[in-house]
């Protein structure tokens, strides 16, 4: 999503932790070989050799290639906290944003986001689609099915990207 929405818009990139990149060789296909190899020789019991990568690493899609080339992933921070109007970044600082698209995958981590949106039990936030029902400009992406169907997957991330960028770009240009 980072690679479609930087084409459009001036973006910052916020990582917990520093990112693994795949190499450029490794794809989808690759990856579902692999996992599959691993589920088999696990149900017959057999040593299965680990990976030096790990699910959550980023696939080297196309579209990652070209916006790693345009030097999209070369500068990222760590939030401490999400205020009202944008970050309060681990260094002190604080940078105002017009919207927050937050994609954590695997795990919810919205407690981040508590400041400025209401965060249910279980750890989700009210959403129409993606879009926060209750905290114009924050969209949260890659949830699995709370926020799309599949979006956790490839393809399904994929498609949501697509449309969060023309909702997001629409959003933008009204909210000027």
């Amino acid at each position: 999503m980072l690679a479609q929405l930087s084409k459009v818009a001036k973006t910052k990139w916020a990582v917990k932790n520093t990112p693994q990149f795949l190499p450029d060789d490794v794809d989808g296909k690759d990856l579902f070989d692999r996992a599959s190899a691993k589920y088999k020789a696990k149900k017959q019991e057999k040593s299965f050799k680990p990976e030096n990568y790990n699910i959550g690493s980023i696939v080297m899609v196309p579209q990652v290639k070209e916006a790693r080339d345009r030097g999209v992933y070369t500068e990222f921070n760590r939030i401490k906290s999400i205020t009202k109007t944008g970050v309060r970044w681990q260094n002190g600082e604080t940078e105002d944003f017009n919207s927050i698209i937050w994609c954590t995958g695997f795990g919810y981590a919205t407690d981040y986001l508590k400041n400025i949106t209401e965060i249910q039990e279980n750890g989700e936030i009210a959403t129409n689609g993606t879009a926060a029902k209750d905290c114009s400009g924050l969209w949260l992406v890659g949830f699995g099915q709370w926020t799309g169907f599949a979006s956790t997957t490839l393809i399904g991330v994929g498609r949501s990207a697509r449309k969060k960028v023309t909702e997001i770009k629409e959003y933008l240009d009204f909210s000027e």
